[in-house]
Formats: C-alpha cells, sequence, structure tokens
C-alpha cells in the first residue's frame, strides 16, 4: 500500500471549493484594487494593506494612484513627496520599501513586474505572502499566501494549539497552505481566504454562523473561537520620552529632516532635545537646544502627547518656542509656512500637533 506523504494527508480541495464558492456569491468584489490584472495597482494595495484595514487605505491608494498613475511615476518621484503622501498611513519603512521597488523593477525588469513569486519576494518590501498574492492575482499563478488572516482562519479551522508566530508553527502552516491550493480558481480562492479573515473569521466577535468552513471548524466546534489563534506571549511594553521643539517665526515652523532609517525615517519632524524634558515647564536642556535655532524670546510647555507604536510607548513633551531673531541656517532642518503645514511628510501625532497649533491667532 502506498503511504501517504503530508502533502496528500493535508491536501483536501473540499476546502478550497467551499472558499472559492462562498467568494463568488459573498466576498468582497468592488474594491479599487479588485477586477485589474495591473500588477502595479495590485502591489500597491498589497503593501498599503500590510498592518492596516481596508478603511484606512482606501483614500491613500486613490490619492497615490492619482499623483503616481504608473510604476515609471513613482519611481521618478522625489523621496519627499512619496513620503508626504504616505504621512499618517503608518508603518513608513513600507513608503521607503515601496520607492525603492519601484525604482529596482524599472532598472532591472523594464518596469513590468515579474511574475515569478520567487523574484517578487526579492523585492524590497516584498516577503513570501505578498508576492504570492501579486503573482496569483496579476498572472494567476498558482501560489499559497499566508497573512495575518489566513492564520487566523487555519489556526481555528484546524485547531492550531501553538502561537503561529513561532517557526516550526509557520511553517507546517505554509505546508499547510500550500497543499490546500486548488487546481484551478487561484484568483477567486485567495481573495476568499482574505475575505474570510476580513469579514467573518475576525479577531474579535467572529461571525461563524456565515462562514463556509463552519462545519469543519475545531475552534467553533469545541468553544474556542476566542481562545484561538493562541496569542503572542506577552512583553512589557517599553517606554521611551522625546522632547520636541515648535519654534515658530515668521508664520513658519522650523522642521527637522530625519534619517532615513528608524522610526519616522524619512518624514520631516519637530527638532527633538536630547535628555529628558519636564512636562510642566521649559526644561533648561530644552532651551540650551531652542538656543541653536536663535534668539528666544519665550518658551512654553504644552500638553504632552502619547503616541503607541507596534513595539513600544513614545512620551512625547512638546515645548512652543517663540524666536526674538532667527539664527544662521542649520543643516539639516528647514522652516515651513505653517499654513501649508497639511502638506508637510510628517508623521501622524506630530501633524495633529501642529495642525492644532496653526489654528487662527494661536501662534499671533
Amino acid at each position: 500500500m502506498k503511504r501517504l506523504t503530508e502533502f496528500d494527508q493535508l491536501a483536501d480541495p473540499t476546502f478550497s471549493g467551499a472558499v472559492i464558492d462562498w467568494q463568488r456569491q459573498h466576498g468582497r468584489h468592488a474594491l479599487p484594487w479588485q477586477n485589474t490584472t495591473d500588477a502595479y495597482r495590485i502591489w500597491l494595495s498589497e503593501i498599503m494593506l500590510q498592518q492596516t484595514q481596508v478603511a484606512a487605505v482606501l483614500e491613500y491608494y486613490a490619492r497615490f494612484l492619482a499623483r503616481f498613475p504608473t510604476l515609471q511615476a513613482l519611481a521618478e518621484a522625489q523621496s519627499e513627496d512619496v513620503m508626504a503622501l504616505w504621512s499618517g498611513l503608518g508603518y513608513y519603512t513600507r513608503a521607503r520599501n515601496l520607492h525603492a521597488c519601484a525604482k529596482r523593477v524599472v532598472a532591472e525588469y523594464g518596469g513590468t513586474f515579474p511574475s515569478e513569486p520567487a523574484l517578487l519576494a526579492g523585492l524590497p518590501g516584498i516577503g513570501r505572502s505578498t508576492a504570492a498574492a501579486i503573482s496569483a492575482f496579476s498572472s494567476g499563478t498558482r501560489a499559497a499566501i499566508l497573512d495575518g488572516n489566513v492564520k487566523r482562519v487555519f489556526a481555528r479551522v484546524f485547531g492550531i494549539e501553538q502561537y503561529p508566530g513561532i517557526k516550526p508553527v509557520e511553517d507546517a502552516l505554509w505546508r499547510r497552505a500550500e497543499a490546500l491550493l486548488p487546481a484551478t480558481g487561484i484568483e477567486r480562492y485567495t481573495q476568499g481566504l482574505m475575505d474570510l479573515g476580513a469579514t467573518l473569521c475576525t479577531r474579535a466577535r467572529p461571525d461563524c454562523a456565515r462562514c463556509p468552513l463552519r462545519e469543519r471548524c475545531i475552534a467553533f466546534a469545541t468553544g474556542r473561537t476566542a481562545e484561538l489563534p493562541v496569542r503572542k506571549p506577552k512583553k512589557t511594553t517599553p517606554e521611551k520620552r522625546a522632547a520636541m521643539l515648535v519654534i515658530v517665526d515668521g508664520g513658519q515652523v522650523l522642521l527637522e529632516q530625519r534619517a532615513d532609517s528608524g522610526i519616522w525615517g524619512g518624514l520631516l519632524s519637530l527638532p527633538e532635545v536630547d535628555g529628558h524634558a519636564a512636562h510642566d515647564a521649559p526644561a533648561p536642556d530644552a532651551l540650551a537646544a531652542a538656543g541653536r535655532f536663535g534668539m528666544v524670546e519665550e518658551m512654553q510647555a504644552l500638553l504632552p502627547l502619547v503616541h503607541v507604536f507596534t513595539h513600544y510607548k513614545l512620551h512625547i513633551a512638546p515645548h512652543k518656542v517663540a524666536l526674538e531673531r532667527r539664527g544662521a541656517a542649520v543643516a539639516g532642518h528647514v522652516w515651513w509656512e505653517l499654513a501649508q503645514i497639511d502638506k508637510a511628510p510628517l508623521p501622524a501625532p506630530v501633524k495633529k500637533l501642529l495642525l492644532q497649533l496653526a489654528a487662527p491667532n494661536l501662534f499671533g
């Protein structure tokens, strides 16, 4: 008797059939990046949707295409223009990789995305799952995806008892994902898995009553949808502090160009003060730092801000500074019109702060 391989044991055409049939009747069909085989538009949506909800992406996606309708246009753009359009969407490494990827595709592939998932995965910002999705939707390639939504669906349906982020568990999920691929209909199957995770098999309060996989779902049968997938072991969230200077003069605010790497890389931001400035009063180190940019007329501590990143929490102590006389230009800093601050490539919390402070009469 022939011995069944792991692939044979995991394969189940009825699984993909159920997903495909459900997607055809109940899935999402009108998103702006659907109903196209244009790899540029598909790639753009996949990058924007990484760790970001569809509702948040829609407006950014439309603005990007209006400004950069082709891959060539994006590749030729200035970095600050790309970052400005991305401002507020978060995870800014995606924007830097997006720009770098466009340049690579133009330089190495003549402006046309390769169809092979392995080649796509070698480009900046495109991992294995994203490469498979781009290739499946643009070229019909039979390739498996395994993003966060799919991991959640698999963990519940197949009763995965370990945290999916552990490498041996993730490797096993990849093998299952490949074994479950349908012989035909890869585009609808791939979209169906995404739709299930986004609309029914959600992290909180999954809609099991409408799920096409309910009858085979171990989590549903055992009443464990709230427990699966197993959560990542909790770690204490590190907390960091930064004092920032809001230096204003003549209707302009001073902004600092951040390095390309790191948090908020490539964006403009407010000058930061070395050390930990107090929230309730101008600290000597803040006053000394402001003096680099001119003669300080007045300094005022503003209400502190808290911004939560994926890996830590940042406490921002902003200090409003009015100059009596502007000093010599300092490398890496630019003066920006407050009236145009909404167009600056700023991190979301900094832009929110400056938009509030740019209200009439606040700066005199």
